[in-house]
């Protein structure tokens, strides 16, 4: 069986999107209180990208266990994966912040802070990354055990001496030349800990 690898990857990331906007819908009793807070998370996450994170926990995953796309299996995966999708917009939304790249635009459009201040968008970085760890947590047919390794990998790779420690090295590297060694270590830190 031949596979388009352009098709492949736009069926995914829609199935991803898809995850992640029914995640997102914030029930009518509700938006009165927090409407703006999540209008400023889907704002940032659903701006597009190419879902690379998911989309290769998905491949893995059909790589092992096959395509059925109707298995708990394979919901699980596309949960965690779009979880991770999560953890990543939340670290641009915060890099894109006054204190640290100082960015007006991503992906073609005006920042989170931009649009909503600077707080709301604070708030909007680690509401997706607790979210990330509910949507995980709720998957059932998957083993506790299971689910457990798998918050510990994510928050490893998401924290000190994963991509937030990656940050900082790549914060403390800015107006000074380092050597590939320490760019090396900076890039798997900072964004390859978090796809691996």
């Amino acid at each position: 069986m031949s596979l388009n690898l352009k098709i492949y990857l736009e069926e995914k990331r829609k199935t991803v999107d898809a995850f992640l906007d029914g995640h997102f819908q914030l029930p009518s009793e509700k938006q009165r209180h927090f409407s703006k807070l999540y209008e400023a998370m889907r704002y940032s996450l659903l701006a597009g990208g190419k879902r690379i994170r998911p989309i290769l926990a998905l491949a893995s995953y059909e790589a092992c266990a096959g395509e059925n796309q109707k298995n708990t299996g394979y919901q699980a995966v596309v949960a965690v994966g779009s979880a991770i999708e999560m953890i990543h917009t939340y670290s641009l939304i915060h890099d894109d912040l006054p204190a640290m790249d100082n960015d007006d635009l991503r992906r073609g459009s005006p920042t989170n802070h931009k649009v909503y201040g600077e707080a709301v968008a604070i708030l909007a970085g680690d509401s997706l990354l607790t979210e990330a760890f509910y949507a995980i947590a709720r998957q059932r047919g998957v083993s506790a055990e299971v689910l457990l390794e798998i918050v510990g990998d994510i928050a490893e790779a998401s924290g000190g001496l994963g991509m937030a420690g990656g940050q900082v090295i790549d914060l403390e590297s800015e107006k000074r030349k380092i050597s590939s060694e320490e760019l090396e270590v900076l890039h798997r830190h900072k964004t390859g800990c978090l796809i691996q």
